[in-house]
């Protein structure tokens, strides 16, 4: 009888004890749900290459093209060079690409830009960014095989959409010359919304191109 009192009380003391515990991963398990977090940063660099890239430069116009045809007919240069996400209101995306004349520039802001003329009036006629922080989601928006339902919140999609800037930027953009833009050419392939009237369009490249 003593032995089964002694028993049960070592089982019940064994009891509370595990009730008490905490599980702690193990280094193997604790690394498998880091790989299967949301990594938006990964996300963009698995596809960057492969995809976006000759996405872009297979759908891109070039810019005066894009302008034209958007100002003229916002259907078809939508069919034929831009896209947009079916929920919230967003605008037109179009994917163009931009071969011009710097005839302005900001680089003293982390928001920094050159203003483009692509007509040869020394007018600008886009503003491309350059980094390090740009503005909007234009690469991701522009991009017709992503799209809001592969996410699970509308966080998960701005950090996508930041990803993409993000990426440009450490591997294009802050490799550039801050130095005497102006007056230089410049090529890029990229994307940039549909601007409010009067508005100079806010391009995002995907490639870029600064010469003499």
């Amino acid at each position: 009888m003593l032995r089964f009192q002694a028993a049960c009380t070592l089982m019940l003391a064994g009891a509370l004890a595990l009730s008490g515990c905490k599980f702690v991963k193990t280094e193997d398990e604790q690394k498998q749900a880091a790989a299967g977090a949301f990594n938006p940063d990964r996300l963009v660099a698995d596809i960057w290459d492969a995809k976006v890239v000759p996405y872009l430069v297979e759908r891109a116009g070039a810019f005066k093209d894009v302008t034209a045809l958007a100002a003229n007919n916002l259907d078809a240069a939508a069919e034929k060079y831009g896209h947009k996400e079916k929920q919230g209101n967003a605008p037109w995306t179009f994917a163009a690409k931009v071969d011009g004349v710097i005839v302005a520039e900001e680089t003293k802001s982390r928001a920094a830009y050159v203003d483009v003329d692509v007509d040869g009036d020394k007018k600008a006629d886009v503003r491309v960014s350059i980094g390090p922080a740009i503005r909007g989601t234009a690469l991701r928006d522009s991009l017709k095989f992503v799209n809001f339902n592969e996410f699970k919140n509308q966080i998960e999609w701005a950090q996508y959409g930041k990803a993409f800037n993000t990426h440009v930027n450490r591997a294009l953009l802050e490799k550039l010359s801050r130095e005497g833009l102006t007056g230089k050419t410049l090529k890029a392939t990229g994307a940039y919304p549909l601007p409010a009237k009067g508005q100079l369009p806010q391009f995002v490249p995907a490639t870029i191109t600064v010469g003499g």
